[in-house]
């Protein structure tokens, strides 16, 4: 990883260079294909699950009524998309359960 406790594209292609043996330029573009077929499937309205790895979801949120932490006037929260991400219980076990 190129920068602590971050992950990058750059460390995704790399990982499939060495241990697949695409090429640079293969490993980029396949990693690059991969988050653009996701994108658009979100955008699209659709979720997007990994088998073992999680779900991204997407969530309508309502209005609804907040406070200014600063002036204590409550203001109205406007209706939103919201974008979620599930673990799988593979993942919960091998991150909590340090497996």
């Amino acid at each position: 990883m190129t920068e602590a406790g971050t992950l990058t594209r750059a460390d995704l292609a790399e990982s499939l260079h060495r241990q697949v043996g695409l090429s640079r330029a293969d490993s980029a573009r396949l990693v690059e294909q991969i988050l653009e077929k996701m994108c658009t499937a979100l955008s699209n309205g659709e979720n997007v699950k990994i088998s073992g790895f999680g779900t991204f979801v997407l969530r309508d949120k309502g209005e609804r009524i907040g406070r200014n932490p600063k002036t204590g006037i409550e203001v109205p929260i406007a209706p939103r998309r919201v974008l979620t991400f599930r673990a799988s219980q593979m993942m919960r076990d091998k991150i909590i359960g340090g497996g």
